[in-house]
């Protein structure tokens, strides 16, 4: 089992920054992506941004120059979003996908709260 907690939600104005936080643990050595989706409302929710464990990275349209995905520790993974918009407010999720060699096994944490006032 792994468990995802999400930290650095808050509320900021547009054009400042944030950094979300994503903290793994239990069973983490066979983590093979790590991605943070996000929640708007009124919208279904969307990929925001990937990170393999081979370090490869992929963004939404939406973020790509703004946002940065990276995972320096097993353990730990961050979303440093700049420039943030409006359209960023919404509740970010971790996600997780562990490598269980035939099979996967998906994992999510609760969210934290990102809003971003005009």
């Amino acid at each position: 089992q792994v468990q995802l907690v999400e930290s650095g939600g808050g509320l900021v104005k547009a054009g400042q920054s944030l950094t979300l936080s994503c903290t793994a643990s239990g069973s983490i050595s066979n983590l093979e992506a790590i991605a943070w989706y996000r929640q708007s409302p009124g919208k279904q929710r969307e990929v925001v941004a990937v990170i393999t464990d081979d370090g490869s990275a992929n963004y939404a349209n939406a973020v790509k120059g703004r946002f940065t995905i990276s995972r320096p520790t097993e353990d730990k993974s961050y979303l440093q979003m700049n420039s943030l918009k409006t359209d960023d407010t919404g509740v970010y999720k971790c996600y997780a996908r562990a490598d269980l060699g035939p099979d996967f096994k998906e994992y999510w944490g609760r969210g934290t709260q990102v809003t971003v006032a005009s």
